[in-house]
């Protein structure tokens, strides 16, 4: 809203994402405002895309489609939002209005992507703004990131955001994402399923939901130390995994064939998570002849 306030009260919704973003970048101290990932037109977060929308929701700025496959964000009164913030966060405001405001468009987004070339791996424009040089640094990121070696990966998201949890599955060369959630549901934004795999398909990662392969939430709710977690996956081990030897075989044959795999579930701490026992009972079948790590953040 400050930065949207200092620019006179109006930007599209590209320029937002990319104020945002440098905002982000040159924070002093504390945590970073957003995360953002590498999207169609570079960094996006799209967890500021919600809080923006909850905005207009509040009737504090209105949200209008403009040519070019964009939105305007326009502020229906001043709030004076600025002189809210803290002293260093009003210097990061104004460095990014003084800096960056009377770019164009299309400049502010080039000027990203020279900047932060792996914000354009996924880009739409990248070949209608860089040079032969600048598309080739993009390019580095890309074959840095990808990967040749099958493997079967674990990732819980407690505690992180979309973007800080699918980032990390680019950089490990992850191309299909499997949600062994019972329900592909929470209360944290971005991990409702519809969301989540709109996000990972955007940036060329297969989203896929076995819930077949999940636990039942009433089942959680009396696990009061790790003795009560290991009685419950020894229970699914015994009972749903067995049933459901399909869809281990059905995520093996994946990995065989020369992809990276990661499961997802909530829990940071794979031991209380039932992802673990999915990917020992994997990895127990015949002829596995792929890595697997269990990844924590």
């Amino acid at each position: 809203m400050a930065i949207l306030e200092r620019i006179g009260g109006s930007t599209t919704a590209k320029c937002m994402q990319k104020y945002l973003f440098i905002f982000t970048r040159n924070q002093q101290g504390g945590e970073r405002l957003y995360d953002f990932l590498p999207y169609r037109y570079g960094c996006f977060s799209f967890v500021a895309n919600n809080d923006i929308h909850a905005l207009a929701h509040q009737e504090f700025l209105t949200i209008d489609d403009v040519p070019g496959n964009d939105k305007r964000y326009t502020l229906t009164h001043d709030m004076k939002m600025l002189n809210q913030l803290n002293m260093f966060d009003q210097q990061t405001v104004n460095y990014v209005v003084e800096n960056f405001g009377g770019m164009t468009q299309n400049e502010l987004i080039a000027y990203t992507y020279r900047r932060w070339p792996h914000t354009a791996i996924n880009s739409r424009v990248k070949g209608e703004l860089l040079t032969a040089e600048e598309l080739a640094k993009v390019e580095e990121f890309r074959t840095r990131w990808q990967s040749d070696e099958p493997a079967l990966l674990t990732l819980g998201y407690e505690g992180l955001s979309i973007e800080k949890y699918i980032g990390k599955l680019i950089t490990l060369g992850v191309k299909v994402l499997c949600d062994v959630r019972k329900n592909a549901y929470s209360m944290k934004y971005g991990f409702k399923k519809d969301i989540l795999k709109m996000a990972c398909e955007a940036v060329g990662i297969e989203y896929m939901h076995l819930p077949q392969l999940g636990i039942e939430s009433d089942k959680r709710q009396s696990l009061n130390n790790q003795s009560d977690y290991d009685a419950l996956f020894d229970e699914f081990e015994r009972t749903t995994l067995v049933e459901n030897k399909e869809y281990l075989t059905r995520l093996k044959t994946i990995v065989d064939n020369n992809v990276r795999v990661c499961l997802l579930c909530y829990e940071r701490d794979p031991r209380q998570c039932h992802r673990t026992r999915v990917a020992n009972a994997i990895m127990a079948m015949p002829d596995v002849t792929f890595k697997y790590l269990p990844i924590v953040l």
